[in-house]
């Protein structure tokens, strides 16, 4: 039987990316989001307007796109609920977001040059896009309080360990990236770590690791 909730959240699980940019001060910056799917060489990102990447990516036109695995979900956790932004929005405030200025140090993660675009990759994370802005679309309602990006894939780094031998394909057995479902995180499809953004978000899950039974 189904019933009609009247659901608050319609996050039924996407990869997590890293996403890696330039801040005006030339200075990366490092965001985790998980509204992201590929489509062709070309990705689209959902992220809210608020956000430092957002207003990088509008003036720089460029990212990289790191996909942690799941065994990266620590170093993902801890730069959860940060902002790159100096001046943290009172929504965000209230969630538990907080400035930091430097997420590689923050999430133990290594800067790695890039070799088509100006922010880094994370040396750490097995699939690494370069990207560049394509075009940028008002998201989510009137007013619009997020944008949808449009992003060009120039050129795909992937552990070699991950790709089949004399193809240019991704193993997907092998291949195990960390995913968020409702604000909790997944891989292999376990619930492998304790998310302080479901915290934040005050997100009511059974079975939380960590949680109370």
């Amino acid at each position: 039987m189904h019933v009609a909730p009247g659901l608050k959240v319609l996050y039924f699980g996407t990869p997590v990316v890293l996403v890696s940019t330039r801040n005006p001060d030339g200075a990366a910056n490092l965001a985790p989001m998980s509204s992201a799917w590929w489509l062709g060489d070309c990705a689209m990102l959902g992220l809210g307007d608020s956000a430092q990447t957002t207003a990088n990516l509008l003036r720089e036109g460029e990212c990289v796109l790191n996909l942690p695995s799941s065994a990266m979900v620590d170093a993902v956790d801890r730069i959860a609920l940060t902002t790159g932004s100096p001046v943290v929005p009172a929504h965000k405030l209230a969630q538990g977001y907080r400035h930091e200025p430097d997420k590689f140090r923050l999430a133990g993660l290594t800067a790695q040059p890039s070799e088509l675009v100006a922010p880094p990759r994370v040396a750490q994370c097995p699939v690494q896009l370069e990207c560049r802005l394509v075009a940028a679309h008002p998201f989510g309602g009137s007013p619009s309080h997020a944008t949808a990006f449009q992003v060009r894939v120039l050129r795909a780094h992937v552990e070699e360990s991950l790709v089949i031998p004399g193809t240019s394909y991704v193993d997907p057995i092998g291949w195990d990236p960390l995913i968020m479902k409702f604000c909790e995180f997944f891989g292999g499809g376990r619930n492998v770590h304790p998310s302080r953004l479901a915290e934040g978000w005050r997100m009511p899950h059974r079975g939380r690791i960590g949680a109370d039974a």
